[in-house]
């Protein structure tokens, strides 16, 4: 007999804003008795929806039961950036290439965001919730624009298109004077990703089992059926998909393997439609991994608002502490003012820390633990396209599929072993400062 059990449950702090400027949203019911299903998936995020999509293509007649531990697009799919990325986007790089088979991936990418278009189609998404408008680097300083210029030649390299934007462009585009210039890439989808979510949900309940608030606490195995168990109930299936990201190891598995990062945004209330010039829709990356992303969204999307997304903590215990969103929330007024400074004063309406997982050697944990478990986990920051490519290939694994993604992550490595703590967060958080500090215009 096999049992995994959670030694601890998503921990969240702050709002997760993406789904609150969108307004209520459909509710789910709790799981409180005991149930029976072909498939379980636990978690309803771009990993798990994404297989209980992918489970219902190659066998519909299953019955597929998904587990949210809160509430739909309130955890990391409510709390990214919204950037559903195409090309090699390495954030452990000094400027997004990628050290493997950057053509075998970005077609894996390519193939995670026409999964998600096909979705956006099926099930009546709002286009306006996936709009395909690419997305720019952006660069304050010379040393950026030099980072640029390098990936820039990578991407020549792979005979991708680009665009190179000077200053000027970069201020009709933002409505700031901040950036030196920037690279444009029009493969990236600029996703409200608590949008989505919602309707990706909302698509999947009509075949799918859907419950909210129902954390998987314990998973146990007697014979060939395992037994999922929620605080109130559980239910019993022959195959399981563990669709949690860095939670997986709350259950146990790929221990003391996994960079467990956080990331803080914050977001502006809607502003006055004559606040900002520029275009009404953009989204920066920072050219220097460790920068600033930045987006400014419409009221199609929830508000004409600006994101600020910067600063990074490791936090192998998964909580973040009220230091770290002091610092965080500092560093964000500070970058935004940069930006705008015709709108210095302006605070945030929302500010919240997005959980990453990471692993070392970029591996990520997509696979069959044994008979029946399977995992889609480990999305090494991009979460809305690896993530949906693991739901897929978790699902494709679980059905017996042969295809170019149960292969590639079949011959995945696993992640690289880490330092023991307290030595992993004290040395890693130490050169992610040294890190943010280089990047510091940025």
């Amino acid at each position: 007999m096999s049992r995994y059990v959670a030694r601890r449950l998503p921990r969240h702090r702050g709002e997760a804003a993406w789904n609150a400027i969108l307004g209520p949203g459909p509710v789910y019911p709790r799981l409180e008795e005991e149930i029976t299903a072909d498939v379980v998936i636990i978690g309803a995020g771009f990993a798990g929806l994404s297989a209980a999509r992918r489970m219902l293509q190659l066998r519909p007649e299953v019955r597929v039961v998904v587990l949210e531990a809160g509430r739909v697009a309130e955890a990391a799919a409510g709390r990214n950036s919204g950037f559903m990325i195409d090309l090699p986007h390495e954030l452990t790089s000094h400027d997004y290439a990628g050290s493997g088979d950057d053509t075998a991936q970005i077609a894996m990418n390519r193939h995670a965001i026409a999964f998600a278009q096909e979705a956006v189609e099926e099930y009546g998404i709002s286009p306006d919730f996936f709009d395909p408008a690419g997305k720019v680097n952006g660069a304050a300083s010379a040393a950026s624009d030099a980072q640029n210029r390098s990936y820039a030649a990578h991407l020549d390299a792979l005979r991708e298109p680009y665009e190179h934007l000077d200053a000027q462009a970069m201020e009709a585009l933002t409505g700031s004077t901040h950036y030196l210039s920037g690279l444009y890439t029009p493969g990236t989808v600029m996703l409200q990703p608590a949008g989505y979510i919602r309707g990706l949900a909302e698509g999947l309940s009509r075949n799918v089992a859907l419950y909210e608030n129902s954390p998987a606490i314990s998973i146990k195995r007697v014979g060939h059926i395992w037994r999922v168990q929620v605080p109130n109930g559980a239910v019993t299936a022959t195959q399981v998909i563990l669709a949690i990201n860095g939670h997986l190891e709350s259950f146990g598995i790929a221990q003391g393997r996994l960079m467990h990062v956080f990331l803080y945004a914050a977001l502006t209330p809607d502003l006055p439609d004559d606040t900002l010039k520029g275009a009404p829709r953009w989204g920066i990356t920072p050219s220097d991994p460790m920068g600033s992303s930045m987006r400014r969204i419409d009221a199609a999307q929830g508000g004409n608002r600006i994101l600020t997304r910067t600063m990074a903590t490791l936090r192998s215990g998964m909580q973040v502490r009220d230091a770290d969103m002091a610092r965080a929330t500092a560093a964000q007024q500070a970058k935004f003012e940069a930006r705008f400074p015709k709108l210095a004063g302006v605070k945030p309406e929302y500010l919240w820390a997005g959980h990453l997982c990471l692993s070392r050697n970029g591996a990520a944990v997509t696979g069959e633990v044994e008979e029946g478990l399977f995992t889609a986990c480990v999305q090494n920051g991009l979460g809305t396209t690896r993530g949906t490519l693991t739901g897929i290939a978790a699902a494709e694994m679980a059905c017996g599929a042969d295809t170019r993604l149960t292969r590639h992550f079949a011959a995945e490595a696993a992640p690289d072993r880490l330092p023991p703590q307290p030595f992993r967060d004290a040395v890693g958080n130490a050169v992610i400062r040294w890190k943010e500090r280089r990047a510091a215009q940025e």
